[in-house]
């Protein structure tokens, strides 16, 4: 089971009282992800105890260099489109519930999902997260793959993920088959009282089902899959244990686990049932737990939503997030009109090009790269890579040349003026050969990577 050695019952109280946090004992933790080593869940517990501030500063300052041995400084980038808000689940915190009376509902045809990828595409994005709701004979696997099928064919769009309902085997051979790349899937709470509170009724109602969707899609042939638990919905200490523990044992029996932990934290939203929890993640304790998944699982992607408002998601790019989306709507349609009922609110309404200019600032190096996916850089083979400290050099080179086809084909002159002092510098300190694809990057040439 995914929770073996970590009880429900192992909250702060706990932790605090039968963890060993001591100075030594801490930078023994952090030394041994620094060697890129997975942490096991006494070393994750002593971090989950801890509140010694001086401690956290150096362990978020860790948290940011095992990003960077792992990534470098890449930042990448993405957008949700989400395909339907017709659901058959009543998830209390979500605006898509049965239970919202006041919900607008939708779902895209196939065409609009087209264009909408079409402008997504055209405003830079080559990687896109679809996003469908549970709802098998309007949003089911036949839909999906039909949409998968006409934005590859009709869009720019390189690489497209999908967030969707657990599915049998069969079927996620079927999503696999259709050109997914990540398959994204949050448990949203592991506490199973709080899961069944949370979930009254329909096919999420059912913990097992959700609880083992990753192993069927792995058996399905996904290499690369996504996770994460809604913060704020229980004990965060409680909810992080349980993840890395459920990560773990899937790199036990597979040789990877997962490719992406996402750290969304519960917003409000149209029709919720939940004002006010108890278990709200503060601004600090969320930064200790961005920092806890980089650690614990150093080869795994970060990523950040547009759940958390702009400057907070500035600063955990400095603490160890690699992943962030841009420009973010939670609505089908929401990118070509105003859209209809929001899954919940956003915090973060910068656009692709702002964001894009203020990772610059930051010092680190937007990506729209989409290789490894296509070039079979995923699950076992992937994390010994990025455990190896060789990934970044793809992820480094890749991202320069996918930020050339921006500025080429995207950036406003303020931005495209930002970009190639950035460009430049990177042009004279590469000796692999960067002069020559620029220039195929100028004359037309895209997709050009390794």
């Amino acid at each position: 089971m995914v929770g073996a050695g970590f009880k429900p019952a192992l909250t702060k109280a706990l932790i605090m009282k039968h963890i060993n946090t001591d100075p030594s004992r801490i930078k023994e933790v952090l030394a041994k992800s620094l060697e890129m080593q997975v942490l096991n869940l006494t070393e994750v517990s002593a971090l989950l105890a801890l509140e010694d501030k001086d401690l956290w500063m150096e362990t978020l300052d860790t948290s940011r260099r095992v990003k960077e041995k792992v990534y470098g400084k890449r930042i990448v980038l993405f957008a949700p489109l989400y395909l339907s808000n017709e659901c058959t689940n009543d998830c209390l915190y979500c605006g898509f519930r049965t239970g919202n009376r006041d919900a607008r509902r939708k779902t895209l045809s196939v065409d609009e999902a087209v264009q909408e990828a079409k402008l997504l595409s055209g405003r830079g994005y080559k990687r896109l997260l679809l996003v469908a709701s549970e709802h098998t004979k309007l949003a089911g696997i036949d839909y999906i793959e039909k949409v998968v099928r006409a934005i590859y064919e009709n869009t720019d769009i390189r690489i497209l993920h999908a967030n969707a309902a657990p599915m049998s085997v069969e079927d996620f051979k079927r999503l696999k088959g259709s050109g997914i790349g990540v398959y994204q899937c949050f448990q949203e709470t592991y506490h199973i009282p709080t899961y069944r509170h949370m979930h009254p009724t329909g096919p999420k109602s059912d913990y097992a089902w959700r609880l083992n969707a990753m192993d069927r899609a792995i058996e399905a042939g996904f290499e690369d899959v996504g996770m994460g638990v809604l913060l704020g919905l229980y004990d965060w200490r409680w909810e992080v244990g349980a993840l890395i523990a459920h990560s773990k044992r899937l790199i036990s029996k597979y040789g990877f686990g997962p490719h992406t932990l996402s750290v969304p934290r519960l917003q409000p939203a149209q029709g919720s049932q939940i004002t006010n929890s108890r278990y709200m993640v503060s601004d600090d304790d969320f930064k200790k737990i961005v920092a806890i998944y980089r650690l614990a699982l150093p080869y795994v992607g970060v990523v950040i939503s547009t759940r958390e408002p702009a400057g907070l998601r500035d600063e955990l790019l400095s603490i160890g997030a690699s992943q962030i989306s841009a420009g973010s709507k939670t609505s089908p349609s929401g990118y070509l009109h105003d859209g209809d009922t929001e899954q919940f609110e956003i915090g973060d309404t910068r656009g692709l090009e702002e964001i894009i200019g203020r990772i610059v600032s930051l010092g680190l190096m937007p990506s729209l790269c989409t290789a490894c996916y296509r070039e079979g850089r995923s699950g076992e083979t992937f994390r010994h890579l990025a455990e190896g400290e060789t990934i970044k050099n793809f992820c480094h080179e890749n991202a320069v040349l996918s930020l050339k086809e921006y500025m080429e084909d995207c950036a406003s002159d303020e931005v495209k003026e930002q970009l190639r002092k950035l460009l430049d510098a990177e042009f004279t300190k590469s000796a692999n050969g960067l002069a020559e694809r620029f220039k195929l990057i100028e004359k037309g040439k895209r997709d050009i990577h390794i």
